[in-house]
């Protein structure tokens, strides 16, 4: 499932590639991905400019110039691949099956629900194997109040996300196991499973121990942890596990630079020990036995 650094990394590629370019048509091929009717979501954003666009947790949002805003949820599967008319496999397709998702770029993306055509040329792929996603049509003054009912947490890479912050909301929680807690959206925003493995290993703190078991130095572990890994996964344009690829059509890189997620069985890199796998909360979890304690 694409986390926070992989929905900021297709936030910053999209806002250099579409922002201010113009909607000439959306093609709509699975009805049930949006929350009004195909008529009513073409006509609302026909004619409109890309404004600007954001990220909240893993939500996406666009914001169009005539006040009405996209929120996109990737969920597990979901891909935003732009195409630009000028590149040389670009088909500009009269249909979307002429499109074909490959390692370099998108020659033909398959699953795909959503295109949206710009006037100069380019499209936008929003494709989806599972289905799990969305996209929301709604007034931009009402996102706000959409999101502040989804009861998101602070924003981890935020200049707000202090210590003496984070402390405070885990010190809230004490009876919650620290990857619990690091799941839980309305603690802290973005985090999914892959990050809260890595965010415990690097911290040296097993996933399953109490919050109330912590000692100071172990949540300011935790605390740099969530800023480090979430900030060099951004560097290197997020984790490509299974179907995660940037706006561009590629492969993250930072799944190669993972210590304990997915590496079930292998050794640490840092003690040599075999990498355990556990569930937590219907989560697979990863950890170090020896390292994290």
């Amino acid at each position: 499932m694409p986390e926070l650094p992989e929905v900021e990394t297709i936030k910053k590629q999209l806002e250099k590639s579409i922002v201010s370019k113009k909607i000439k048509s959306a093609e709509i091929l699975y009805p049930r991905f949006i929350n009004v009717s195909v008529k009513e979501f073409q006509q609302a954003i026909a004619g409109a400019k890309i404004k600007g666009i954001r990220r909240r947790a893993k939500l996406l949002i666009i914001d169009l110039s005539n006040s009405y805003s996209l929120l996109c949820h990737l969920k597990m599967t979901g891909q935003l691949i732009h195409s630009p008319k000028h590149r040389p496999e670009h088909r500009g397709p009269s249909s979307v099956k002429s499109v074909k998702l490959t390692e370099d770029g998108p020659l033909l993306i398959h699953h795909t629900h959503i295109v949206y055509r710009f006037a100069n040329g380019d499209v936008l792929i929003h494709s989806d194997i599972r289905k799990f996603g969305y996209v929301k049509l709604m007034k931009t003054s009402e996102v706000e109040s959409y999101l502040n009912k989804a009861g998101y947490g602070i924003e981890p890479l935020e200049k707000e996300f202090s210590f003496a912050i984070f402390k405070k909301i885990i010190r809230s929680k004490p009876q919650q196991k620290i990857k619990q807690f690091l799941l839980d959206q309305k603690n802290i925003a973005g985090i999914g499973n892959i990050y809260a493995d890595e965010i415990c290993f690097y911290a040296g703190v097993r996933p399953d121990k109490k919050i109330s078991e912590l000692s100071e130095n172990e949540i300011k572990k935790i605390f740099l942890g969530i800023k480090k890994i979430l900030t060099g996964a951004i560097k290197y344009r997020g984790s490509s596990i299974s179907d995660y690829r940037d706006s561009q059509g590629r492969r993250g890189e930072y799944q190669l630079r993972l210590k304990v997620y997915g590496r079930h069985k292998e050794k640490c890199a840092k003690c040599g020990n075999k990498i355990q796998k556990t569930k937590l909360f219907g989560r697979g979890t990863h950890f170090c036995p020896k390292c994290q304690k």
